[in-house]
């Protein structure tokens, strides 16, 4: 049994620091795990499915696996869409909240406390790996990417959102907007640890995205940049500014097919 002495360093870091805010995420939880097919919403700003297209149109019968997922609301509407989701999280306080909210909306499917560095499930048993601001920033994607490579089937599917490459460049720290200069390098992003929590997060420059990926047998088929709507309100995120978002990408969508 894993324990978290056992940890690599970011990963106890990080399972410390959710358990911590997970109260903090029960209302949107709440909110997102209401949402019925057709009207999900991505991301800070709530962009809508219609628009952004994360979902493939065939999940009915799909074996799913959401990779850090939070209080599961993303396992929650695979699962109204016919699919067959597993989710693994670090945060066993978030997992409290997604078995909670299992029970009220009737949906039941197998929640796992863990590193998504490590899953414990055999090579080749889904079809589609997904992660919303879950492994795809909280976890090495030096190690979660070779594991999402290892789950998927061949011609599966990866999907990811995280913060815009941009806008980690632009970011002072987690708590504060971005800014209209770059304050870190470009070369070698990868790391990057915050003065005002003791968490750890993860992001890399396009090309070593795209080099990641195919050197594990991806073949890139989108990238989608998302931008608050005409109108849209203040996010309760600080990362940044309406204006600033309106004029760079927030958020990106990697979506990425298993080829070999």
């Amino acid at each position: 049994m894993t324990t978290p002495d056992d940890l690599p360093d970011h990963v106890r870091r990080n399972r410390e620091a959710w358990d911590e805010w997970a109260v903090d995420y029960v209302d949107n939880g709440e909110r997102s795990w209401r949402l019925a097919p057709g009207a999900e919403q991505w991301g800070n700003w709530n962009i809508p499915e219609a628009e952004v297209h994360m979902l493939p149109a065939d999940l009915a019968g799909k074996d799913t696996i959401e990779l850090g997922c939070g209080t599961a609301y993303v396992s929650a509407w695979l699962a109204r869409r016919g699919a067959r989701p597993v989710g693994i999280d670090n945060s066993e306080k978030q997992l409290a909240t997604a078995r909670r909210l299992q029970a009220e909306h009737g949906l039941d499917f197998p929640l796992l406390h863990g590193n998504a560095e490590i899953v414990p499930y055999p090579e080749a048993s889904f079809d589609l790996a997904i992660s919303e601001y879950g492994a795809s920033i909280w976890a090495d994607p030096y190690r979660w990417i070779p594991e999402a490579a290892r789950l998927l089937r061949p011609a599966g599917r990866l999907i990811f959102l995280v913060n815009a490459t941009i806008l980690m460049l632009c970011m002072p720290d987690a708590e504060e907007p971005a800014t209209n200069a770059m304050l870190r390098p470009y070369r070698g992003l990868h790391r990057l640890e915050w003065t005002s929590d003791q968490s750890v997060n993860f992001h890399l420059g396009y090309g070593d995205w795209i080099r990641l990926l195919r050197a594990n047998g991806f073949d890139v088929e989108n990238l989608i940049e998302l931008y608050p709507a005409e109108g849209a309100t203040a996010t309760d995120f600080p990362y940044a500014t309406n204006e600033w978002a309106r004029q760079w990408p927030t958020e990106e969508v990697w979506i990425a097919r298993k080829t070999r």
